[in-house]
């Protein structure tokens, strides 16, 4: 098993860098899976995320379970910038997006204790009738993640959507995938190769 990760990382690394044009996208259905009990690895499209945007410490990924109605759509990623996409049965297509960029605007957010270790956590309710929307940003060094959400769902149901769907978003340390493609490519290839702006 793990030699078809490790192959699968050689092709991924081959075929899919971004480091051209910014407007060159990458789409995939695969699910950016942490690694955990189940997967051993972080899965490839992790590693296609930690490519886009070198300089983040941090990259998003997702824990193995997403909860009752919810489920991935699809990741898209290019240079400096990756989102993907869950939907839900009770709030639409998209009801969540989570972006990874260098940097983020926190403009009119508001600083909230974090829930996650070295990265600050900031908030902002755009709207809250008849859906409820907003963002919610993790900042870290070299870069951010962005929670974007529309949900649609009634009362109560809103914010515990809220709280299911991004309970299940983890993140994996740049550190832990440099090593992963280390591993899987015995040292031929490298995560950040010299010169992309990774730190």
């Amino acid at each position: 098993m793990r030699a078809a990760v490790a192959g699968s990382v050689l092709a991924l690394l081959a075929a899919a860098a971004l480091s051209g044009c910014a407007s060159d996208t990458t789409a995939t259905t695969e699910m950016p899976t942490c690694a955990d009990a189940e997967h051993d690895a972080a899965s490839n499209s992790v590693i296609l995320m930690a490519q886009s945007v070198p300089t983040a410490e941090w990259v998003p990924c997702l824990r193995s379970a997403l909860p009752l109605g919810w489920g991935f759509h699809h990741l898209d990623a290019r240079s400096d910038l990756s989102v993907f996409s869950l939907d839900s049965d009770r709030d639409g297509m998209e009801a969540i997006k989570v972006r990874l960029e260098e940097s983020c605007d926190t403009s009119g957010a508001t600083r909230i204790p974090s829930d996650r270790e070295d990265m600050e956590r900031l908030e902002r309710v755009t709207r809250t009738t008849p859906h409820f929307e907003g963002k919610r940003y993790y900042v870290f060094d070299g870069g951010c993640i962005t929670f974007d959400f529309t949900l649609t769902g009634d009362g109560e149901s809103r914010s515990e959507g809220l709280a299911l769907a991004t309970q299940s978003v983890g993140a994996v340390s740049r550190t832990d995938l440099l090593r992963q493609v280390d591993d899987d490519s015995d040292g031929r290839l490298s995560l950040d190769p010299a010169g992309d702006g990774a730190p």
